[in-house]
């Protein structure tokens, strides 16, 4: 049995801002990602993945919107279903076209992941996950006029639409992905933060128009499936402290005393960086790594020769 490793990958690595939002260039986008994933596969791990939607899931709410008229718009979480599973088949199918070219007899197997969630949870009150296109400030106000979005500028790049992200309470599945591994096959799961749900007082579950942060859920699953390592793949090499600042510093080894420091000191901006440290300090507690890293430095990460890299 290979160390057990869970990677969380970014919407963006899908689909990069202001790209056409064509299966194409998606498909392309992730042939890098499965690249990583076939060479972190022979380097004997037993892999679970998952990955966000916030580009995703934004076009599909803006073609509900553009088609109102002619198909009745579905809710945000049947919307995050689809999304899991178009993304899904693309990831599954680079993957296994990778893994092919490496001459690896390991395959790769996508679920329909639901998360439980507190419908009480007070992220219902204040919406702060951003998802979809970038808007310019004009635009985000004619939005919150036309439509009451909650909108939020996002990192510098621009204003986006904000919704609920409630923090995972369990994952539905590891069972069956546990299994899975066990046989030597890849699994996606969770994707775009799994499928809200939520459990009533006679324990029926139901869904919520939310959308859960995949770091989070990527850290719960790893919790549940017992995984040795927690790896968030993004669009920078390292975490930075005064970030796009003069005296900005990259992080490469820390201690969850220094992580926990860093982030009260707010260096992490909710919309970015932060969930993730959250969720990588939260995970290294147990005594386990957590490792924040760009995509095309994954298995040079995983080896301890690149990324931030968080141990209990």
């Amino acid at each position: 049995m290979g160390t057990r490793v869970v990677i969380a990958l970014g919407g963006n690595a899908i689909l990069r801002p202001k790209q056409e939002a064509t299966v194409e260039i998606q498909l392309k986008n992730l042939e890098t990602s499965a690249e990583q994933i076939a060479k972190i596969e022979k380097l004997n791990y037993e892999v679970v993945l998952t990955h966000g939607n916030g580009p995703q899931v934004g076009n599909i709410l803006r073609q509900n919107e553009v088609a109102k008229d002619v198909v009745p718009p579905a809710p945000l979480e049947v919307c995050n279903a689809e999304s899991q599973g178009f993304i899904g088949y693309m990831m599954e199918q680079t993957i296994k076209n990778a893994l092919r070219k490496n001459d690896s007899d390991a395959t790769v197997v996508t679920l329909h992941t639901q998360t439980e969630v507190d419908r009480c949870d007070q992220a219902f009150q204040q919406p702060n996950k951003p998802i979809g296109i970038f808007y310019d400030e004009a635009e985000a106000e004619q939005l919150i006029k036309e439509k009451s979005w909650t909108m939020m500028e996002d990192a510098g790049r621009g204003y986006r639409r904000v919704v609920p992200s409630p923090m995972p309470l369990l994952i539905h599945g590891m069972d069956a992905i546990s299994h899975l591994l066990s046989k030597n096959i890849i699994v996606i799961a969770g994707g775009g933060g799994g499928i809200p749900v939520y459990r009533d007082d006679e324990g029926m579950l139901h869904g919520l128009e939310a959308v859960i942060d995949k770091d989070r859920t990527g850290k719960k699953m790893a919790e549940q499936v017992n995984a040795d390592v927690f790896m968030m793949l993004t669009d920078v090499p390292n975490v930075y402290i005064n970030y796009g600042k003069p005296n900005q510093k990259k992080l490469e080894e820390l201690s969850v005393a220094e992580a926990e420091q860093y982030m009260a000191e707010g260096h992490f901006a909710d919309g970015s960086m932060g969930p993730k440290m959250e969720a990588a300090i939260s995970f290294a507690k147990n005594g386990r790594k957590a490792i924040i890293c760009a995509l095309d430095e994954a298995d040079l990460a995983l080896q301890g020769k690149a990324g931030t890299i968080i141990s209990g």
